[in-house]
C-alpha cells in the first residue's frame, strides 16, 4: 500500500479512536461494568477450589445474585464449593448490645461452607458484553501469520489461558482457540504490536496504561485497514486501562509507524479500505507526532475468575476485552 494511502488510513482511524475516547463510556462498557460489578475477586485458594471442582470456569455467583442478573441455575445442577468467610462484630467487654453501624471493626472468626455456580449452569437473560469486532478478514488472515512468523514470534492455540483472549510473552503469542475470525485477527494483532514494541530487550518499560493504550490503538487502526467494523470494542478496552484521548496522543507517532509497518505487509498493492466516517480531528498541541507531555452473606458469595498475575513484561487481552 502506498505510503499516502497507509498515512490516510492511519489517521482516518485515529482520528475516529481520539472522538470515541473523548465522548467517555460506551453504553456496551457501561452496562458491561454494571454486571461485572457483581463479581467478587477471591481469594488464590478460592480460585484453585473452583478449577479443582469445574475446569474452565469463567464467572460464578451464588443463587441468589444469579437470579437478580436475570438468569436462573438450571436444575440438576450442582454447586461448587468454596470457603465464605465468617466475620463477627469487634465488641469492648462493657460494649451493650446495637446495630451495626457503618464504622463498625469485624473480626475473621473462621470460614464456611457456600456454594457458587458457573454461568454455563446457569440460563437466561446474556450477561452483558463488549463490543467485538466484526467483518472477514479473508487473506489477511493468513498474511498476518506470516507476519508473525517472519517476526520470528510462535504463535499457538491454547485453551487454558482463558478467560484472556491472547497473550504475548516475548516471541511467544498464544490465543484462545475458537474466536471468531474477525476477534482472532484483531487479537492477534494486538498481541504483535506488544511484541514488535514491549518485548525487546533494548526498549525500556512502559505503564501498562501505554502499552495497552498503543497495542490496542494499532489494533483497530489495521482492522480498519483490512475494512473490518471495530464498534466501540477499541475505546472500551482502552478506557479499561484509563487510557484517554491524551494517552493516545502522546503515542501517535509510534502509532502510526507501526501501524504502517504492518499494513504494508497485508496490503502491499491493495487500495486503502471502504471510506471511513471522518470525525472532527484531534487539534492542538497533542496533535503533533512528537508531543509527549457485594454482599456479605455466603449464598450470594460470587467471583470473576481471572489467570494469575503475569510478570509485568507479559501482556494479554483478557475476558474484558
Amino acid at each position: 500500500m502506498p505510503d499516502e494511502k497507509v498515512r490516510k488510513v492511519a489517521e482516518e482511524a485515529l482520528e475516529r479512536l481520539a472522538a470515541a475516547l473523548e465522548a467517555g463510556q460506551s453504553e456496551a462498557l457501561k452496562n458491561y461494568l454494571a454486571a461485572i460489578g457483581r463479581f467478587h475477586r477471591y481469594s488464590w485458594g478460592n480460585v484453585m477450589l473452583i478449577a479443582a471442582q469445574r475446569p474452565g470456569a469463567t464467572h460464578v455467583a451464588g443463587y441468589h445474585t444469579w437470579h437478580d442478573l436475570g438468569r436462573f441455575v438450571k436444575k440438576g445442577e450442582k454447586g461448587i464449593m468454596i470457603l465464605a468467610p465468617m466475620l463477627v462484630k469487634q465488641r469492648d467487654a462493657s460494649e451493650t448490645l446495637h446495630p451495626i453501624k457503618k464504622d463498625d471493626v469485624f473480626r475473621l472468626a473462621g470460614f464456611r461452607t457456600a456454594y457458587v455456580f458457573d454461568v454455563e449452569q446457569t440460563e437466561g437473560r446474556p450477561l452483558p458484553q463488549f463490543a467485538t469486532t466484526t467483518g472477514d478478514p479473508k487473506e489477511t488472515m493468513e498474511k498476518l501469520k506470516s507476519l508473525v512468523a517472519k517476526e520470528g514470534i510462535s504463535l499457538e492455540y491454547d485453551k487454558t489461558i482463558a478467560p484472556a483472549l491472547g497473550m504475548s510473552s516475548g516471541g511467544r503469542i498464544r490465543l484462545v482457540p475458537g474466536l471468531s475470525p474477525a476477534e482472532e485477527f484483531s487479537v492477534l494483532t494486538h498481541e504483535l504490536a506488544h511484541e514488535m514494541l514491549h518485548h525487546r530487550k533494548d526498549t525500556a518499560p512502559l505503564p501498562k496504561v501505554v502499552r495497552e493504550t498503543q497495542a490496542e490503538a494499532i489494533a483497530f487502526v489495521v482492522c480498519r485497514g483490512v475494512g473490518l467494523e471495530t464498534n466501540t470494542a477499541a475505546a472500551d478496552y482502552i478506557a479499561l486501562y484509563n487510557g484517554d484521548k491524551k494517552t493516545l496522543a502522546e503515542s501517535l507517532a509510534v502509532i502510526q509507524e507501526t501501524s504502517a509497518r504492518i499494513l504494508d505487509d497485508l496490503l502491499p498493492e491493495q487500495r486503502p479500505s471502504q471510506a471511513q466516517e471522518r470525525t472532527p480531528r484531534i487539534t492542538g498541541p497533542e496533535a503533533q507526532p512528537n508531543y509527549f507531555p457485594n454482599r456479605s452473606e455466603s449464598q450470594n458469595a460470587e467471583l470473576s475468575i481471572s489467570p494469575p498475575s503475569t510478570p509485568d513484561r507479559t501482556d494479554s487481552i483478557s475476558l474484558d476485552r
